[in-house]
């Protein structure tokens, strides 16, 4: 079946099953190869690239329909999600399907509620529907055309991720359960997108007391090998209750 004649056939269906005017656009964050990625997808018949988002049921709540969503794409409910803001502008979607009837359920004006997500990298299954031809991870450093306003969305979690990140639980959710100095700082680099000075940045960590060293270190290459650590949890959150202190 040709997709057009899919989605309209997807079109009936919608109009019963979820809430009109209503979306959710999640910006699902994963950290890779000392760089920070983003989940992208590609919908059939479409050259842009687009977030993973979907529509509200009638019968659920508007953070449960966020979690399935993000199960449906990932293959994993366990994952940090956080709402970040609201986006409805006027004929922000509809152009994306111009070639459609203006009755056809994707055409509507939606008011999306974008949530971003934390996801560990080796802990999610890209999952491929019906509507979508690929789904990648991009690194943010090198990001293809969007769909819509998908770029402004990502632009949004992007600086909502900076500001929060002396608040919110980001490197435990971004990074492995062991890593090494190096991975860290190349973390706040890439959410900071700046670099950071290294001995500065280590001994900043080191004062807040929330790192555990490891008796282990990460073994290959031809350096000597980093010390691994991992996040010592109760004081880490403990420490987000008021804030890590200091500047970037």
């Amino acid at each position: 079946m040709e997709f057009k004649k899919f989605l309209q056939i997807e079109s009936e269906e919608a109009w019963e099953k979820y809430i009109p005017t209503l979306s959710i656009d999640s910006v699902i964050f994963s950290f890779h190869q000392h760089s920070l990625h983003v989940l992208l997808l590609k919908m059939k018949d479409m050259d842009a690239w687009g977030l993973p988002g979907g529509y509200v049921e009638k019968t659920e709540n508007v953070d449960q329909a966020a979690v399935r969503i993000l199960k449906d794409r990932t293959g994993t409910e366990n994952i940090y999600l956080h709402q970040f803001h609201t986006f409805g502008d006027r004929n922000r979607s509809e152009d994306a399907f111009s070639e459609y009837d203006d009755s056809i359920w994707y055409k509507q004006r939606f008011i999306s509620i974008g949530y971003y997500a934390l996801a560990e990298y080796s802990k999610v299954s890209l999952v491929i529907d019906e509507f979508s031809s690929t789904v990648e991870w991009h690194s943010i450093d090198n990001l293809p055309s969007f769909m819509m306003d998908h770029r402004a969305i990502f632009e949004k979690a992007l600086l909502t991720l900076r500001e929060q990140v002396n608040h919110h639980p980001i490197g435990y959710n971004l990074l492995p359960e062991k890593f090494t100095m190096p991975e860290l700082q190349k973390l706040y680099e890439g959410i900071l997108g700046k670099k950071l000075n290294r001995g500065n940045f280590y001994r900043k960590f080191l004062r807040y007391d929330i790192l555990t060293k490891l008796d282990e270190s990460r073994k290959g290459g031809a350096h000597k090998a980093p010390d691994l650590y991992s996040f010592d949890l109760e004081k880490y959150n403990n420490a987000l209750k008021e804030g890590l202190k200091g500047g970037w």
